[in-house]
């Protein structure tokens, strides 16, 4: 019996069958400079950072890997990392589904740009643990999020993926709940391509 439409089988399998398309179509253009420019102003430097979801590498781990920060990718689409790893092979990338997550060692930042959203609202919710285990204790976080509480699908070279997002004070409260300070946060922000951001700090 095939995945549901939402459930994280069907989204790997989207990631699977249009990895080489999704490498193709994704932007260069890096309009997440800023923000991306923001987090690395509070990870230390050199010190290690995890990227959830990081597809194939492009902008974002190449971004961060330049900046000089040692770079663990995560992706749950082993044809997305066959093309990181051939871009960065000095690089970490690792198969796992980010849900429940135990890398057993913590980084001075993690990135889950356009890939924690995927999640249904209890994984959401659950995945805060998992950022506050692998965060160093002044280390940043920065994700995207749906602008509102809600339900979306989108797509990936004309295949449908599921989206979903909490509302704004809701994840305002699990960061403070899992001793995250929110640093800024922007729903809808002109300047990046419409993404909602947020940034924060784990302050214990």
């Amino acid at each position: 019996m095939p995945d549901a439409p939402g459930s994280p089988g069907a989204i790997r399998a989207v990631y699977e069958a249009k990895a080489a398309a999704f490498d193709r179509l994704r932007s260069r253009a890096l309009f997440e400079r800023p923000w991306l420019e923001r987090f690395l102003a509070l990870v230390p430097a050199g010190a290690p950072v995890l990227d959830l979801g990081c597809g194939t590498a492009e902008p974002i781990a190449r971004h961060l890997i330049a900046a000089g920060h040692p770079l663990t990718g995560v992706d749950a689409a082993e044809p997305m990392l066959a093309i990181a790893r051939a871009r960065f092979p000095d690089a970490q990338w690792l198969q796992a589904d980010m849900r429940g997550l135990d890398l057993g060692r913590r980084f001075g930042g993690i990135v889950a740009w356009d890939s924690f959203f995927h999640l249904d609202r209890d994984d959401q919710r659950a995945m805060f643990q998992v950022f506050a285990r692998h965060l160093a204790l002044g280390g940043a976080l920065l994700f995207t999020t749906g602008p509102a509480d809600g339900e979306a699908v989108g797509a990936v070279d004309g295949a449908p993926v599921y989206h979903a997002s909490l509302a704004p004070a809701a994840y305002a409260g699990l960061l403070e709940a899992n001793g995250l300070a929110l640093r800024a946060f922007i729903a809808d922000d002109a300047a990046c391509a419409g993404h909602s951001v947020w940034l924060a700090r784990a302050s214990a």
